[in-house]
């Protein structure tokens, strides 16, 4: 995929890609050439550091979309979460407390990409930094990582 196809898919610059494939490369989350993720140590980040470099606290009730606990898969797993969580966004259908997103598009990113909102959604459950949704959410993360794995 192009930097600028990614750009366009998740509403950002191309500028804001390339910027941010080179810090991946830095630290050693994709391969040289740019264009391979390297699983292991993306999951190795996502499970122990994401919720130190972009912690999430859950704020004011608002309008938004589901995310975390109150999205697909986390929400099936959890049958009943009395929390309900959301990016804040006027397009959304649901009610509950904010989580600022990993980057402002976000909210319409996922509108348009079923399975980018499912593994943000996940990916929000990390940054909560709640035990049991941890440990389903890093499982879950594991499961989708590992499709069509041939790499590590």
């Amino acid at each position: 995929m192009l930097n600028k196809d990614i750009a366009s898919s998740l509403m950002i610059s191309a500028s804001e890609v390339s910027e941010a494939l080179e810090r991946c490369r830095v630290a050693r989350l994709v391969d040289e050439s740019k264009k391979e993720v390297r699983r292991l140590a993306l999951m190795e980040f996502l499970v122990h550091g994401l919720k130190y470099a972009f912690p999430a606290e859950a704020g004011r009730v608002v309008r938004g979309v589901p995310t975390a606990s109150s999205a697909s898969p986390m929400k099936e797993m959890l049958n009943s979460s009395s929390e309900q969580y959301v990016w804040p966004s006027r397009q959304g259908s649901e009610r509950g407390q904010a989580i600022t997103p990993l980057y402002p598009s976000v909210p319409l990113a996922v509108a348009l990409d079923a399975e980018l909102h499912q593994l943000l959604a996940l990916v929000d459950s990390l940054r909560m930094g709640r035990a049991r949704e941890a440990g389903l959410a890093k499982q879950e993360l594991e499961k989708l990582l590992s499709k069509n794995r041939n790499d590590e």
